[in-house]
């Protein structure tokens, strides 16, 4: 039995429908999966963004640590160099108040009498030769002269050997100095200096060690003394 025009027509919109509608169901299944993929990227990516956000602050905060450290022990170093100038300068202030008090001896005629007398007769124990040249402040030629007179027999007496002694009367010590002698041997490659200048610095030197702990303390980190 043929079908009508009308029938034909109606069988067609039946498929039409039917395969628009299958589209339709592909197209969401499409859809719903490309969804899926896309939140799976998203996800994906949001984490490995995630995770690179988290190793550059975390990289960031090692690097502020290490510069804070580093700053730290940089103020800390300062402020040892800070306190190691303020002890020096310190001894410093110390030494010079001593030099200044020692310019002072050569004032009192007995006493740096007795101590040129004793300066002399340690530099001609430390020398040892027949023949020295002395030399001294120019104010001091007759103070020298007689600490010479009077320790040549003592000390020729101890070391039964004479000692023929003489005063440089044309290169003399600095005016300046606080006082004091400086002895050499016949040629003056050997010298002995004996100013008091010079044995304040050999007992500055000398008691460094207790200085520092007398004004400083003890320093429990050193375990050897200068």
């Amino acid at each position: 039995m043929a079908l009508s025009d009308a029938d034909v027509q109606k069988q067609i919109k039946h498929m039409m429908a039917f395969i628009e509608q299958e589209a339709n169901e592909k197209a969401e299944e499409i859809d719903a999966k490309a969804e899926e993929e896309f939140n799976i990227e998203k996800g994906r990516l949001v984490q490995t963004q995630r995770l690179k956000i988290m190793e550059y602050y975390e990289k960031k905060e090692k690097q502020i640590e290490q510069q804070k450290k580093i700053q730290m022990s940089n103020l800390m170093n300062q402020a040892r160099l800070k306190v190691l100038k303020a002890r020096d300068d310190m001894i410093s202030d110390l030494l010079n108040e001593a030099r200044q008090r020692l310019a002072k001896v050569a004032n009192d005629p007995t006493r740096y009498q007795g101590l040129m007398d004793g300066l002399i007769l340690q530099g001609f124990y430390q020398l040892l030769e027949p023949k020295v040249t002395i030399r001294c402040r120019k104010q001091d030629v007759a103070m020298v002269q007689a600490a010479i007179q009077k320790n040549t027999p003592i000390y020729q007496a101890s070391v039964k050997n004479n000692i023929e002694a003489r005063i440089d009367q044309q290169n003399f010590l600095a005016p300046d100095i606080s006082g004091g002698i400086e002895i050499y041997n016949a040629d003056g490659k050997i010298k002995v200096s004996n100013t008091l200048e010079s044995r304040l610095n050999l007992m500055a030197q000398q008691m460094m060690p207790e200085i520092r702990v007398a004004l400083f303390g003890a320093n429990q980190n050193r375990k050897f003394l200068d």
